[in-house]
C-alpha cells in the first residue's frame, strides 16, 4: 500500500520511518525540493498524511483529492472548517518529539480513528482515543499559543508557579473547545495537557520565543514558531474567545508587535 506523505521535515520523516519499516511504499512531498509535483505524489495513493506547517496547509489543502482518507498530523490548525469538503479525514496528534519518535522512544500520541492505530501503532508508539476532531486540532495549536506566554512570563518548568500556570490554562482550553463545539474533556487527552505540558518547557520553540520575548520585545524567531501563526489567527477571530480565557487575551493585547 502506498501511502503520501505531505512534508518532509522532522515529524513528516518520523511518520514515514515508522510506515516504511512496517513495509508501506512511501512517497513524500515536499514544495522546498524540485521533485515530483503535489499531484503526482497523491495520484496512487491509498492514504494521504498531512504534515506540513500550519501556514502552508491552506495553499495545499485545494489540490488534495477530497475521496481519498486524509490523516491530519499538522498542528497549528485552529479550525475544521477546512476540512468539511472531505469525505473522510482523521486526525493525529500528541506530545511526541520527532527525534524521540526516530530513536523509538516510548510515545502516546491522540489518534481520531482505529485506523491510524493500524498504520502507526509499534511497541513504542502507542495512542489514546477521542471522534473529537476539533478538539484534538484545536488543543494542538493553543498548547503552542500558551507555551509563548509561558516563556514570555518566565515561568520555570517544575516550579508552583509553573504548575499553577498549567492548571489555569488546561480551564481555558476546555472552555474554549466547549465555546467553538468541541468536548472539553479532551484536554484531558495527551493531546491536551500532555503536549501543553510538553510545549511549555525547552525545547520547544514557542517558549523559547516567549523567553526571548522577555529579554527584547522586538525579538523575531530565526525558526518556524507554530505558536505566532495561530495567535494571528485567533487575532483575526478564526475561533470565538470566551471573556473566561483571561491568559490568552492577555497574550492577545501583549502581542502587537510580532503577531
Amino acid at each position: 500500500m502506498k501511502i503520501a506523505i505531505l512534508g518532509a521535515g522532522a515529524f513528516g520523516t518520523a511518520l514515514g520511518g515508522i510506515l516504511a519499516d512496517k513495509g508501506y511504499d512511501i512517497d513524500y512531498y515536499d514544495s522546498r525540493l524540485e521533485r515530483e509535483s503535489l499531484s503526482d505524489v497523491v495520484a496512487s495513493a491509498e492514504y494521504v498524511v498531512l504534515c506540513v506547517p500550519s501556514k502552508a496547509a491552506p495553499h495545499v489543502l485545494p489540490y488534495l483529492p477530497k475521496d481519498k482518507p486524509l490523516i491530519v498530523a499538522t498542528k497549528g490548525i485552529l479550525s475544521d472548517k477546512a476540512f468539511i469538503s472531505f469525505d473522510d479525514y482523521m486526525v493525529l496528534s500528541g506530545p511526541g518529539f520527532a527525534d524521540d519518535i526516530k530513536a523509538a522512544k516510548k510515545t502516546k500520541l491522540t489518534a481520531t480513528d482505529e485506523r491510524i492505530e493500524g498504520l502507526f501503532g509499534t511497541g513504542y508508539l502507542t495512542f489514546d482515543r477521542t471522534d473529537d476532531r476539533l478538539g484534538v486540532l484545536m488543543c494542538g495549536a493553543l498548547k503552542n499559543v500558551y507555551a509563548i506566554l509561558a516563556g514570555l512570563l518566565n515561568l520555570v518548568p517544575g516550579t508552583k508557579k509553573h504548575e499553577n500556570f498549567l492548571k489555569a490554562v488546561e480551564e481555558e482550553m476546555r472552555a474554549l473547545l466547549l465555546a467553538n463545539g468541541a468536548e472539553p474533556k479532551t484536554v484531558e487527552l495527551v493531546c491536551g495537557k500532555g503536549d501543553l505540558r510538553l510545549t511549555c518547557a525547552l525545547p520547544s520553540r514557542n517558549y523559547e520565543f516567549g523567553l526571548l520575548l522577555s529579554r527584547d520585545p522586538d525579538a523575531r524567531p530565526e525558526k518556524t514558531v507554530e505558536g505566532i501563526s495561530a495567535l494571528k489567527r485567533v487575532k483575526r477571530g478564526e475561533i470565538k474567545v470566551p471573556q473566561t480565557a483571561k491568559k490568552l487575551r492577555e497574550l492577545m493585547e501583549m502581542s502587537g508587535r510580532w503577531a
